[in-house]
């Protein structure tokens, strides 16, 4: 499992975890978190996130 941070806000999307409350469950991988959804903190899309180690 991989985590992604926002790079505008620091935002860290854990895929373990998912985001229950947007309606991604635990285990889902960044690709497969759709499109269009944006950053609960700042509202940027997905294209302003990048693979970290933490």
């Amino acid at each position: 499992m991989k985590t992604y941070l926002c790079v505008v806000c620091g935002f860290v999307y854990d895929e373990a975890e998912g985001r229950p409350e947007d309606g991604i469950a635990p285990g889902t991988p960044w690709a497969a978190v759709p499109d269009h959804w944006m950053c609960p903190e700042c509202s940027v899309g997905k294209g302003q996130f990048e693979m970290v180690e933490i």
